[in-house]
């Protein structure tokens, strides 16, 4: 540490406290240059010596919208790797990006959009419905999942040193935000207590207590009649006063005005500042902050309050070591050469690997023998974009490896490679000029006849799906209308299948497809969702079998919007497994492998206790790959409530693991699970251990019908018997 010295001012003084540092800080500062600093375009502070800020920054999956940067799998492919560990590894490689772009673009004095270090990320909605744009950016429709994933990716990004942030991570969207895109200024997201504290916040919860993460953004629509980025039931009495929490929380990007534009909850602007800052909110992304001059001068609000608010954001870049001298910072030597790094490049391919769902292998089609091939046809709209590996927000590769490129590298010049478009994403009649949409059919087919085996990459762009305003062929304002394949995909694939040689579809996606026509009619079918800069390479290693597939569904396939209720429902009834009642096309959690595993020695380590009496449940198994290749199982742990006082998910999940095992290796994998896993919520929304039966499930997915049935196993199932009085485990009932 330096030496005090006593003329250095208290908040440039690294040996106070951080409180005693931002104490001085406001001290010194008026109330207009206080609110100059509750706007994301932070203002220089030029007579206490701090220069601009601007708190806008992503990396959804990798540093976005700043240059050239690793660009990782999207949020819900590398959800479906089911692998916490990988996605720490992840963040805490993203963040190491972030900070040498900071440092780098700081001596330069560079401050403006997308150089900082708060990051206003992961999404840890929930994924409730297919429809949703955005959807592609969270970690899937289950709570355990999200959550899980979501502490693994904040803890990355934040680091693990204990006096300084590597970065600011920040949850969003706060909460009970998932569509419809096209209201989401105006909307009301009306939801009952259960689904609420049962579906809503439980992911929230968890990167708030476990996760520690330093900032929240409120969404855009009401929850329940109250603004979200001005909710004194989420942002006060949850956040704050349940949770604990003592971070900053920001408004989405101009949700503030929405509250007197929009939402017509005040009539000004300096009410609708008054009351998000009154209520919890201490930045702006967007500029009605500037009116809290005003509504100061109106009575609106306190500079007390306002205080408070600042404080919370000075914290922050305190704990981000910004006024700190770089050699104390060990952040800010990392060097700007690990950007876009060998290193961070081979974990984008194994991040890739990882993300890809194998949904169907008929006979054994997959993987392919490259020593048995002489031409191969790569068929398809997205067979050599560069969109779709990329998701929306962000950054720039220096290399794009498309799914093209990918098989072309991997089987080398021996093998004749045949490349046609067939159509475009999205066309279904006639151009201006009148040219049929089906013109590329014939070239598809020339291409499939000279060929051994068709490889089809086909799905959905980010011109497809994505957030308001950022999609151009969107009719849903970045919402999608219908889950089928859009355009002439489908009529494409058909007349390939016709040809009669081997057929691969390869699905690039950021949200279900309903692909019912495929299911039952392509014998190989893959799910790569947008996979990153190294998505042609990994699935090229998928198809040939230099990786064996191992990735989970993180949310459900559904056949049909039927299936579905109205989009603007934000009831659980008849949404996700958890709560779905028909059959899915494919359920979550499900995937194929080419090897195969087996489960045997279920053990709880004590079958019946009384509540209260034990803090934890132990249940253990023995997982063997008796297959033929090594390869990942994702062990899934699953329980249902027999016989519960008040209606209970289907199934939930409540643990998961990624254990890779070669032939003929077994490992025992246990989870311990805690008594709020255990408990009912009930219609209150609040959790209770209740005397009964829980039946608990163990395999490599859900213990459901159609997962049996798509995978002919079975899970090994065991009862764990609670005996007692209930217990109330949480506060808010």
């Amino acid at each position: 540490m330096v030496k005090r010295d006593e003329v250095l001012p208290v908040f440039q003084d690294p040996n106070r406290t951080i409180d005693e540092r931002v104490r001085d800080l406001i001290s010194r500062l008026s109330l207009e240059e206080k609110i100059s600093q509750m706007l994301f375009f932070s203002s220089a502070l030029s007579r206490v010596g701090i220069p601009e800020y601007n708190w806008w920054n992503e990396c959804l999956h990798g540093v976005a919208r700043a240059g050239v940067a690793t660009v990782f799998p999207q949020a819900i492919g590398m959800a479906a790797s089911f692998n916490q560990d990988l996605l720490y590894e992840v963040a805490s490689a993203i963040a190491d990006e972030a900070r040498a772009k900071h440092h780098e673009y700081a001596r330069k004095e560079e401050r403006g959009i997308y150089k900082g270090l708060t990051f206003w990320t992961p999404n840890i909605n929930i994924f409730r419905d297919p429809r949703w744009g955005r959807g592609q950016e969270t970690y899937g429709e289950d709570p355990h999942l999200t959550g899980r994933l979501g502490v693994a990716f904040i803890r990355g990004l934040q680091g693990d040193h204990p006096n300084y942030l590597k970065v600011a991570a920040c949850a969003k969207h706060f909460a009970v935000h998932s569509g419809p895109e096209s209201l989401r200024h105006e909307f009301d997201a009306v939801v009952n207590p259960k689904d609420l504290r049962e579906t809503y916040l439980p992911a929230f919860r968890e990167a708030v207590i476990e996760g520690k993460v330093e900032a929240v953004m409120g969404a855009y629509n009401r929850v329940n009649g109250e603004p979200a980025s001005a909710s004194p039931t989420l942002l006060q009495k949850i956040l704050r006063e349940e949770w604990g929490f003592s971070g900053h929380v920001v408004s989405d990007c101009d949700s503030i005005e929405d509250i007197h534009k929009y939402h017509k909850y005040t009539s000004s602007p300096e009410e609708s500042a008054a009351a998000a800052v009154n209520n919890g909110c201490d930045l702006n992304c967007g500029r009605i902050f500037a009116s809290l001059l005003k509504a100061v001068e109106q009575g609106l609000i306190t500079e007390e309050t306002i205080d408070r608010s600042v404080a919370r954001l000075f914290e922050t870049r305190f704990k981000l070591g910004m006024f700190d001298p770089p050699e104390l910072v060990p952040y800010a030597n990392i060097p700007y050469e690990v950007n876009d790094s060998p290193e961070h490049r081979k974990l984008a391919l194994q991040m890739a690997c990882e993300s890809m769902v194998l949904l169907k292998n008929e006979d054994n089609l997959l993987p392919l023998n490259k020593g048995k091939i002489k031409s191969i046809a790569v068929i398809g709209p997205n067979a050599d974009s560069k969109e779709i590996l990329l998701g929306n927000y962000f950054g720039v590769p220096s290399q794009y490896v498309t799914p093209l490129a990918g098989i072309r590298a991997a089987v080398g010049p021996e093998v004749k490679v045949n490349y046609a478009e067939g159509c475009d994403l999205v066309t279904d009649g006639p151009s201006f000029w009148g040219e049929a949409p089906t013109s590329g059919f014939a070239e598809a087919i020339a291409a499939v006849e000279r060929a051994d085996v068709a490889i089809v990459c086909l799905g959905l762009s980010p011109q497809l799906e994505g957030e308001e305003g950022a999609v151009a062929n969107s009719d849903g304002g970045g919402d999608r209308i219908k889950l089928t394949l859009p355009g002439m995909q489908e009529e494409l694939l058909k007349v390939v299948s016709m040809v009669g040689k081997p057929v691969i579809l390869a699905l690039f996606n950021g949200s279900p497809v309903a692909i019912n026509w495929a299911a039952e009619n392509v014998p190989a079918i893959i799910e790569a969702w947008y996979p990153g800069e190294e998505g042609g390479r990994a699935l090229a290693d998928v198809i040939f079998g230099d990786y064996n597939p191992g990735g989970r569904l993180p949310v459900t396939f559904v056949k049909s919007l039927d299936q579905l209720p109205a989009f603007t429902d934000y009831t659980m009834k008849g949404r996700t497994y958890r709560y779905m009642e028909e059959e899915p096309l494919y359920p979550f959690g499900y995937g194929l492998s080419y090897t195969t595993f087996a489960y045997t020695d279920l053990a709880l380590a004590k079958p019946a206790f009384k509540i209260g009496d034990d803090q934890e449940v132990r249940i253990s198994v023995q997982v063997e790959n008796i297959g033929p290749v090594a390869g990942d199982e994702v062990v899934q742990l699953y329980l249902r409530h027999v016989g519960a006082s008040v209606e209970t998910p289907n199934w939930e999940l409540q643990g998961f693991k990624r254990v890779a095992l070669a032939p003929g290796e077994k490992q025992a994998v246990e989870f311990i699970l805690q008594p709020r896993q255990l408990a009912v919520v009930d219609e209150r929304g609040a959790f209770r251990l209740e005397a009964g039966e829980i039946r608990l499930s163990m395999g490599g997915q859900q213990p459901d019908a159609k997962s049996r049935s798509l995978t002919g196993a079975k899970v090994l199932e065991t009862n764990l018997v609670l005996s007692g009085p209930a217990l109330f485990l949480e506060e808010n009932e």
